[in-house]
């Protein structure tokens, strides 16, 4: 009984110190960061800062930087529960020695937060962050968000949420990496001084991505490069409402898998195949698709935001641009194109069960003609909140 009081003491201790540890010189306080900045200890918190002590371990430290070198996921992100546990749970064991909790309570805490993923999300940070103990550890809930941080003796402070600082940081972030299975390896030919290449295969009739520019990745330093993902939006049913019939995105099977993490992109992604699209005009006659663009926060391929954001962003849209907001495949025997078209449905009755997470409304795509402005070598603005010019892309029928 000793025992086990004893050690939830010590954890009480150490999340009580999230709350009373120094700052250094300059750091606001939390009241400052207003009602975003997290007031009480959270799992989160106690995780961030438990690693940044023992990051001050120089074997740990070498530990941690050979991991996330090597690791194969994109920006080279870590599953962090996953990394606690490896090793027979070394990790763990060393954080836990460091902070002054029992293993067993620290894995607790772990076992209770949300899934997690650890990287260093700025570039330059990967580049110059040699394993030394100039480094902090950060975490917040949300994007944008005001992130905390702990340095390797343990201190707490709030960082700016739209700038990183100097000092390299190591996230400790809810999870958008699937990491299920590691990625294939790009480039890679297995038949190679075998075999020649098999001729490659055209591509499936249907609605084509080919080039993308964005001018915001819309998403907050620390969660690292942008997750875009583009949506096909039409008619529910026979009522006056949207819903989602096809996304194309970096955890979808192909022909739809799209992954741009940056603000230009070029390729070719199937957004709607010509089954779906034949099969939907055939149900839906007289109607016709909205291509909108979100950059993905949460849950993959499913559009979860404000739900009045959204409304106000498409009404914006529809108002400035008398509806002709949609597509559809206006194909010739001599021409394959996808040709503005009329949008009938109203959104916010559409879109209603939506909740408020973080995905941020990028866009529904305009064709060119219609806005009223060119750019060589796309066809279609991307049109967001207050009517914003938020990129352009390139649609065509293949």
């Amino acid at each position: 009984m000793c025992s086990y009081t004893s050690r939830a003491a010590a954890l009480v201790l150490l999340m009580g110190a999230l709350a009373c540890s120094d700052r250094p010189p300059g750091t606001a306080p939390d009241a400052a960061g207003g009602p975003n900045v997290l007031s009480t200890a959270t799992n989160p918190e106690l995780l961030a800062r438990s690693l940044a002590l023992a990051l001050g371990d120089p074997a740990f430290r070498a530990h941690v930087k050979g991991e996330l070198d090597r690791s194969p996921f994109r920006e080279h992100k870590l599953s962090f529960q996953r990394f606690l546990a490896a090793g027979r749970g070394h990790a763990l064991a060393a954080m836990a020695q460091r902070t002054g909790v029992a293993t067993a309570d620290l894995g607790r805490a772990a076992d209770g937060a949300i899934p997690l993923e650890m990287y260093l999300p700025v570039p330059e940070h990967r580049r110059i962050w040699k394993g030394d103990a100039n480094v902090l550890v950060a975490t917040a809930l949300a994007d944008h968000d005001p992130p905390v941080a702990f340095d390797v003796r343990g201190n707490r402070l709030v960082l700016d949420p739209e700038r990183p600082p100097a000092t390299p940081v190591i996230a400790v972030v809810p999870v958008e990496t699937d990491f299920s299975s590691s990625p294939a390896q790009l480039g890679e030919c297995l038949w190679c001084g075998i075999f020649p290449p098999p001729p490659p295969q055209p591509p499936a009739p249907g609605l084509y991505l080919t080039k993308a520019h964005f001018v915001d990745d819309f998403e907050g330093w620390l969660k690292g490069g942008p997750e875009f993902e583009v949506h096909i939006l039409g008619q529910k049913g026979q009522t006056d409402s949207l819903t989602d019939y096809q996304c194309a995105g970096e955890k979808q099977p192909a022909p739809y898998y799209f992954d741009q993490n940056a603000l230009d992109w070029s390729g070719s992604v199937m957004l709607f195949s010509k089954v779906q699209l034949d099969a939907y005009n055939a149900a839906h006659p007289g109607q016709n698709i909205r291509v909108f663009v979100v950059e993905d926060d949460d849950t993959a391929c499913q559009i979860k935001a404000d739900r009045n954001l959204l409304n106000d962003a498409i009404k914006a849209v529809d108002g400035a641009y008398k509806a002709i907001t949609a597509g559809n495949d206006s194909s010739s025997s001599a021409q394959k194109t996808f040709k503005r078209a009329s949008a009938f449905q109203k959104l916010w009755a559409a879109l209603g069960s939506l909740i408020n997470t973080n995905d941020e409304l990028v866009g529904n795509a305009v064709e060119d003609v219609v806005v009223g402005i060119s750019h060589p070598r796309y066809n279609w603005i991307v049109k967001g909140q207050n009517n914003a010019t938020n990129g352009w892309i390139t649609l065509g029928m293949k």
